[in-house]
């Protein structure tokens, strides 16, 4: 049977599908972009067609493609994969939304994408300039470090993995809260010199150059007050050895095993004694138990950028075809802020 062809809606659009489970390095070959009819080219009541944009790519991804056992849903070999996009809604019978109305929901990696109206959130109201800027991920930064970790006037924090998505922005919103000094850890002296000159940091920490105990003693000798971790590992036990008493830990992540094939598991060793004695607070945080987080980030990052004192770090990476790089080159620390995909 022939797709059903509706006026300006193509019959076929291209989404990417997982190849296979990824073990060791991401490449090309655990990817296939497929042709696909586009999905219910006349939605019915209650669901959204959308013509996808732009969307992102984030480190979480790699590890859903591994297949082992996670909190969140895996990707599946043979289907295509998902994750936040911004699109144009182009057929919406329920009356809930407009055609050409700008929305963001979770299905990326795809052309169309056809949504339930619950899962679709309109983006009319939204002071971005930009809709590549309402994929940044500083509402999970603004969120751990208001919420997790209270950052407070003068106090000294430390970001890892501060030239990825969240600690691009982190280092900046850090200062925005007051603190009087903003520490980061990356991959090289180039990013280090970036974050230094443009993203809100006094100093660094560059992975491979030393012991990071040692060089985050040099950066912080009095300590630090505050830890965003988007990392782990040896980060994590090193911030603990450096930390003031009352230090607060907000946890986001843990690249060193998302990156490195291990998959979510990120074991550490961390000294029980020094938690005890210096009260140290570790929280995870997560945004998806802060519904309303996004809307007040929105809000923030808005002003922010209309005034200029915050700026969008991010990757554009033009074509479908182009989001198995988009991924592969976010796993090897070759871009710094966000990595997007415009479709």
């Amino acid at each position: 049977m022939s797709p059903t062809v509706v006026p300006g809606i193509p019959s076929l659009h291209r989404e990417v599908r997982l190849a296979a489970r990824v073990e060791g390095e991401l490449t090309a070959h655990h990817f296939m972009i497929a042709e696909v009819p586009v999905p219910v080219p006349e939605p019915e009541p209650g669901q959204v067609l959308v013509r996808n944009r732009v969307m992102a790519v984030t480190a979480a991804m790699r590890t859903q493609m591994t297949g082992i056992r996670l909190p969140m849903a895996s990707f599946v070999p043979g289907q295509a994969l998902w994750g936040s996009a911004v699109g144009e809604v182009v057929a919406a019978p329920g009356g809930g939304f407009t055609p050409g109305e700008l929305v963001h929901h979770p299905y990326g990696w795809r052309e169309f994408a056809a949504v339930e109206e619950s899962r679709v959130r309109s983006l009319a109201e939204d002071p971005l300039p930009t809709p590549a800027a309402h994929l940044s991920q500083g509402a999970t930064a603004w969120g751990a470090l208001r919420l997790a970790a209270e950052v407070r006037p003068g106090d000294t924090v430390f970001i890892s993995g501060a030239a990825g998505g969240v600690g691009s922005l982190a280092g900046q919103l850090a200062r925005r809260l007051g603190a009087g000094r903003v520490i980061g850890s990356t991959g090289s002296e180039r990013k280090a010199a970036r974050l230094r000159a443009e993203l809100g940091y006094d100093d660094t920490v560059v992975r491979g150059a030393g012991p990071i105990e040692r060089q985050l003693r040099r950066a912080a000798p009095d300590g630090i007050d505050v830890l965003l971790d988007t990392v782990g590992g040896e980060q994590l036990t090193a911030a603990l050895a450096v930390a003031r008493a009352d230090a607060r830990f907000a946890l986001v992540g843990a690249l060193s095993s998302q990156l490195g094939g291990s998959g979510a598991i990120a074991p550490v060793e961390l000294d029980p004694g020094l938690i005890i004695m210096r009260r140290v607070a570790l929280r995870g945080f997560g945004l998806h138990a802060h519904p309303d987080l996004p809307q007040e980030w929105t809000k923030e990052f808005g002003q922010g950028l209309r005034e200029g004192s915050l700026v969008f770090p991010h990757a554009l990476l033009k074509g479908i075809q182009q989001a198995p790089r988009a991924l592969s080159e976010l796993t090897q620390g070759r871009h710094i802020g966000a990595v997007l995909v415009e479709l």
